[in-house]
């Protein structure tokens, strides 16, 4: 059975996953592995919130909230979680190999 063939699942929530994996990974040395995380999350979540501004009529037609509060389905919530679960996989990733190296130092 494939992956994507559940009418929830499509290929741009395993783009977003491995793509907030990498700009975590690039973003890393500069902000931090937590900072760059949530940084891209925001991103992605900013991203979404526009879509949905442009499906009202535009930014410059609706109120500041309308993208924040309309047009949210299990396509764009599952798009912003897939980034925030690939974010939190580097993190926890990370943190269980430091953990280890600091066992093997005693």
């Amino acid at each position: 059975m494939d992956f994507f063939s559940f009418s929830v699942f499509n290929a741009s929530h395993l783009e977003h996953f491995v793509i907030a994996m990498g700009l975590q990974v690039l973003l890393w040395p500069v902000l931090g592995r937590r900072a760059a995380g949530c940084f891209i999350v925001a991103v992605f979540l900013g991203r979404e919130i526009a879509q949905h501004e442009a499906r009202g009529g535009g930014a410059n037609s609706v109120g500041w909230f309308y993208g924040l509060l309309n047009h949210w389905n299990s396509d764009s919530l599952l798009d912003v979680f897939f980034a925030l679960l690939g974010v939190l996989l580097v993190i926890f990733a990370v943190w269980g190999v430091q953990q280890l190296r600091e066992k093997e130092r005693l």
